[in-house]
């Protein structure tokens, strides 16, 4: 199945390159066969030529944190956040920050 939507989106892909949420789905898609540098490239795409892609931040951080690249994914998520409240889009910006959180040790539990 996930190859059949991989073959889709490769094809789409080739009628416009620079769709925004294409790259995303390809991104996505290549994360979870566990394609790590396909899906780097796709994300980094993303956050290289459509910054304002809100929903590249909170994947790119998970990956990298995945990846032991906790420093890293803390920039993206400070990124993301950035990103997030400039848009006025506080749905993605509080899923950003409590990925942050976590990722910077910042989460706390009631005792």
């Amino acid at each position: 199945m996930s190859s059949t939507r991989l073959s889709k989106l490769l094809e789409f892909l080739e009628s416009d390159s620079n769709d925004p949420f294409i790259l995303y789905a390809l991104a996505t898609e290549y994360n979870a066969q566990n394609d790590k540098e396909k899906a780097y490239s796709f994300y980094l795409q993303l956050t290289d030529k459509h910054p304002d892609y809100v929903g590249t931040y909170y994947h790119l951080g998970k990956l990298l944190e995945k990846d032991d690249q906790k420093e890293k994914a803390i920039a993206i998520y400070q990124k993301g956040m950035e990103v997030a409240r400039n848009k006025r889009d506080m749905h993605a910006f509080s899923e950003l920050q409590g990925a942050y959180n976590t990722a910077a040790g910042l989460d706390y539990e009631d005792d």
